[in-house]
Order: structure tokens, then C-alpha cells, then sequence
């Protein structure tokens, strides 16, 4: 019975052994239909698992913000007619923040099997590490770009937090970096607890938990870095 594999892919510029466990290559050699997210970051990913692949005999559907609702389920023809498929997210895991969640969707409403494979995902790691409440979270996705909308979200944020012993996870674009660090020190709390985590599993790691307070004292640099927001009483 084919198969739809979510292959989670490195967070940044480390080594595949590293992170992913043998067996995802394995597997990966056998798939020839891939959804991802770029196809040229898709290739690069694929090559570096499998230096000998096959690329240039390898489907690839590209599944963005820019794909159409109908093209969707056209993707799973592979897995109508036999053939295993294999989801590729930007980076991390396929499905988690990443638009792969609706052919994920699809597949499930079809009976195939969805197999989700071993692999970083920044999002738990970033909590693993913070010393957070890891039992009642919430991811949220990005803050609004809005200064007044953001700061009512990080309002709401706030109350869940203290209200529900909840740790309230978000992430920006990279080059927003600065500039939402900069509002959550303006909008929230000097006694509440931030922590920071970029470039998870990378050369430059780079976690620190610390109150808003303590923060304000020493900024880090998140120019250009992918990073996890997560804030706690």
C-alpha cells in the first residue's frame, strides 16, 4: 500500500547524521514523488541525504501560499496509483506551521497512510530547553505585523500565561527579529520570563531564558537568524 512519509529536514547548515537517523535516508531512496515546499531547497536536502540520488527522475508539486485549493488534491495522484510519496518542509518538520498540513489532510480522508518520521523540530526543542511549563503550551504561530494588533495579542498571551500556567510559543521572520524583541520589552511585564532560542541544532545555538528585565540589559543580535520566541511567569 503506498504511503505518505513526512520527512522532517535540517534547521540549518549542519550535518545529516547529526539530526536524522539512518533510516530516513533509507527511506527517502525509495521515494521518487515528493510535495515540498521549494524545489530547489527540496534537491539540495535530498542530495545531501543521498549524494547518489536520482534527482533529475523525481516528481516534485510545490505546495506554498501561492498554491491553489484545487491543486491540492491533484498532489496525491502518485499514492492513487501506487506509488509511496514523501512531504519536504522549508525546514524542520512537514505539517507543523508548514502548509504540508493540508495534503496531510487529504491523505487521511483518502485512508492512506501518513508515516511521520524522526527529526528536529525547533518548536520542542526551543521548549525542551527553556525550563517552561511543558505539560500546557500553546504554539501561535507569528505575532501580527500591526503594532496595535500585536499588542493585543501579546495582552492575550499574557493573561493565558497567568491565568493558565500556560507557555505561549511564537516566531518571526527573521528580519522582524529586532523589532518584535523590541515590542515585547515595551509591552509586557519586566518580571516576565523570555526565552530566546536561534539557530537550534547549528554551530551558533543559541538559548538563553531570562526575564524582560534582565533582557533590556544585554540584547542579543537575531539579525537574519531563525528564532523561537516563548514567554513564561
Amino acid at each position: 500500500m503506498a504511503e505518505l512519509y513526512l520527512f522532517p529536514t535540517l534547521l540549518g547548515d549542519t550535518s545529516v547524521e547529526s539530526v536524522l537517523p539512518p533510516v530516513n535516508s533509507d527511506i527517502l531512496a525509495t521515494i521518487r514523488h515528493f510535495i515540498v515546499e521549494d524545489v530547489r531547497t527540496a534537491r539540495r536536502f535530498i542530495r545531501k541525504c543521498l549524494p547518489q540520488a536520482p534527482i533529475d527522475d523525481m516528481t516534485f508539486f510545490v505546495l506554498n501560499q501561492h498554491t491553489r485549493p484545487d491543486e491540492v488534491a491533484t498532489f496525491l495522484q502518485p499514492l492513487h496509483d501506487g506509488f509511496s510519496m514523501g512531504v519536504l518542509s522549508e525546514a524542520g518538520c512537514p505539517a507543523i506551521a508548514d502548509p504540508g498540513a493540508d495534503v496531510v489532510a487529504l491523505a487521511q480522508q483518502h485512508n492512506f497512510r501518513v508515516v511521520p518520521l524522526v527529526g528536529p523540530s525547533s518548536i520542542l526543542m526551543a521548549l525542551m530547553a527553556s525550563g517552561f511549563n511543558g505539560q500546557s503550551f500553546a504554539f501561535n504561530g507569528y505575532l501580527p505585523v500591526q503594532l496595535s494588533d500585536k499588542q493585543k495579542v501579546l495582552k492575550k498571551l499574557e493573561h493565558r500565561i497567568y491565568s493558565e500556567h500556560q507557555s505561549q510559543l511564537f516566531i518571526e521572520t527573521p528580519y522582524r527579529n529586532a523589532k518584535t524583541l523590541a515590542d515585547i520589552l515595551t509591552f509586557c511585564p519586566p518580571d516576565m520570563k523570555l526565552c530566546i532560542a536561534a539557530d537550534i541544532s547549528c554551530s551558533t545555538e543559541f538559548i538563553v531564558t531570562r526575564t524582560l528585565r534582565e533582557w533590556k540589559k544585554q540584547l542579543p543580535d537575531l539579525t537574519k537568524r531563525p528564532a523561537i520566541f516563548i514567554l513564561y511567569q
